[in-house]
C-alpha cells in the first residue's frame, strides 16, 4: 500500500470515529453535576431533609432508674476510693 492509501483509510476511519462520539454524546444527554471542593451547603428549610422534624428519643422510667442507680453505683465506689 502506498503513502497516500494508509492515509486515506486513517482519515476515513476518523471521520467515522468522529461520527460515532456525535451520536453517543447526543444519546447521552444527562449530565452528572460535578461537586464542588469544600463544606457542603448548609440545609435550608426547603430542602426536603430540613422540613422532616425530628424524633424526641423518649427513655422509659425503667430505663431512667436504672441509669440513675449506674450513677449512684459509680460515685459509691468514687467515694470508697477517695476515702481510703
Amino acid at each position: 500500500m502506498a503513502l497516500t492509501d494508509i492515509l486515506a483509510s486513517i482519515d476515513a476511519e476518523i471521520a467515522t470515529l468522529k461520527q460515532a462520539r456525535t451520536l453517543l454524546a447526543a444519546g447521552s444527554a444527562v449530565t452528572v453535576a460535578k461537586r464542588k471542593a469544600g463544606r457542603p451547603p448548609k440545609l435550608t428549610a426547603s430542602s426536603p431533609i430540613a422540613s422532616q422534624p425530628k424524633k424526641k428519643r423518649v427513655l422509659s422510667p425503667e430505663g431512667r432508674a436504672r441509669i440513675a442507680a449506674a450513677a449512684k453505683k459509680r460515685w459509691a465506689a468514687k467515694k470508697k476510693a477517695a476515702a481510703k
